[in-house]
């Protein structure tokens, strides 16, 4: 069961070790979870090259020029521009262009993205999951997923049941949903020494009106601000940039933001999200949120207390630490 996953507790320098199906009574009334509705994609394709060895497609997201996307291909050095890769009889993906970045851009002939996703696309599991567990493709979309776009689900949400909403409702708490398409960046761990030279993916998101809303609801009665995941956090502190009172600008846009250590807080009052790759942009905004020590600290716990970790492993609801940023 999606909510049997272990659950520890981060309270400045408290830990407590509860289950997920415990996170009612870790809520508060009035409180406000934000959640990611975005759903993951079939985006990933092994089709056919010309000399008849295989290649891998993984879809990003749709490029500027209609009917084309932008996507990761391996293998990189085999795979030109003005290939076709064989999907099935009378459909392929032709190669048009290739970008700075090194990935490419990408047709379907013969059929169209969402027919050829549905065919012959899978859901592209983390490359450290080298065994998915069973109904690994409804395994990794959360229970409210509806807007397909991401190439890789927003892990924290994955463990919420529709009675554990409910039961979450039931205390008082209230949920209002975003959307942040995630892309592989994500996986992409920090080397540079200095943080600040790290070149950090962009991310597309939407905050509906009635999100922003709710969050300024919840501001204004003294309820917190709980963010399910680090998707979440990242677009509702990028909406509050454009702000300066603690309330985040419905929209949709794009974002780089790097949140890491000595980052001011604006919207978020408290985290859940699952236990991250050392080097990762995910960890360093753990960090950022609730002190690299005290993360550490729990962090050490866990490994002792032989909690699973990334994306189907357990989970963390952290208080904020950090410091707030003027309102």
């Amino acid at each position: 069961m999606r909510d049997q996953a272990r659950l520890l507790v981060l309270d400045r320098d408290r830990v407590e070790h509860l289950r997920f199906h415990d996170l009612p009574s870790l809520v508060q009334p009035g409180d406000l979870l934000v959640v990611n509705d975005t759903r993951v994609l079939r985006a990933r394709f092994s089709p056919k090259r010309r000399g008849g060895g295989r290649a891998e497609v993984l879809l990003l997201h749709p490029a500027v020029e209609p009917d084309t996307w932008e996507a990761l291909v391996r293998p990189g050095q085999r795979v030109r521009v003005g290939d076709r890769l064989t999907l099935g009889a009378g459909h392929a993906i032709e190669v048009v262009d290739r970008t700075d970045l090194g990935t490419r851009i990408v047709r379907f002939n013969g059929v169209d993205a969402e027919t050829a996703m549905r065919r012959y696309g899978a859901v592209p599991l983390p490359p450290y999951i080298k065994r998915p567990p069973e109904r690994a493709d409804e395994r990794y979309q959360t229970i409210y997923a509806s807007h397909e776009g991401s190439v890789a689900a927003p892990t924290a949400g994955l463990h919420f049941t529709s009675a554990l909403m409910d039961a979450v409702r039931a205390r008082g708490a209230h949920f209002a949903s975003l959307t942040l398409d995630v892309g592989p960046g994500t996986f992409r761990p920090v080397k540079a020494n200095d943080l600040r030279a790290h070149p950090m993916h962009a991310e597309r998101y939407s905050i509906p009106p009635e999100t922003a809303a709710a969050v300024a609801r919840a501001k204004a009665q003294g309820g917190r601000v709980i963010s399910v995941g680090t998707t979440s956090v990242r677009s509702l502190e990028d909406a509050a940039s454009l702000r300066g009172d603690g309330t985040v600008a419905a929209g949709s846009r794009w974002t780089k933001l790097f949140v890491y250590p000595g980052f001011e807080f604006r919207v978020v009052d408290a985290l859940i999200t699952n236990f991250h790759l050392p080097r990762s942009t995910l960890l360093m905004l753990v960090c950022a949120f609730a002190g690299t020590e005290a993360v550490l600290r729990a962090y050490a716990q866990a490994v002792r207390e032989r909690y699973r970790f990334y994306s189907f492993g357990d989970a963390m609801f952290i208080t904020a630490r950090a410091p707030r940023a003027p309102s």
